[in-house]
């Protein structure tokens, strides 16, 4: 009878979980701090778009930041003076650890001057990033 009830509750806390990383995985938020970080070309080893930036942080072997590189690539192509910048994220780890980059894809909307405004884990919506841009330039 205890194996039943560790069992059930096991499931419960993992349904929960799942839940709850499904409901913000991809939003773009504000972290406060966040907006105090400033990025500049020499960081990111090209050029910031001339509005905003489109940062994403990459692996090798992630799915979803295949699906990411086309709709950051896509808002990019559709909004002037909007730049696509895709890390590895492996490459890069002063600055995974800089910016706390937990999983792949992370993708951060950067302002003209380099400052984070929003943060993404996950696969983010092409309105939602579009949305943020709006706050960014």
């Amino acid at each position: 009878m205890t194996g039943l009830v560790v069992c059930v509750v096991v499931l419960a806390v993992a349904s929960a979980f799942g839940l709850l990383r499904a409901k913000r995985d991809g939003r773009l938020r504000v972290r406060t701090k966040d907006g105090v970080v400033r990025l500049s070309a020499a960081d990111l080893g090209e050029a910031l778009g001339e509005r905003a930036t489109l940062l994403q942080f990459s692996t090798a072997f992630c799915q979803p930041c295949r699906a990411t590189r086309r709709v950051l690539g896509e808002v990019a192509d559709m909004v002037e003076g909007v730049a696509h910048v895709e890390l590895d994220a492996e490459a890069q780890l002063g600055l995974v650890r800089r910016l706390e980059i937990l999983r792949t894809p992370t993708v951060l909307v950067l302002d003209a001057e380099g400052r984070v405004v929003r943060r993404a884990a996950g696969l983010p919506r092409r309105a939602d990033v579009i949305a943020a841009l709006g706050e960014a330039v």
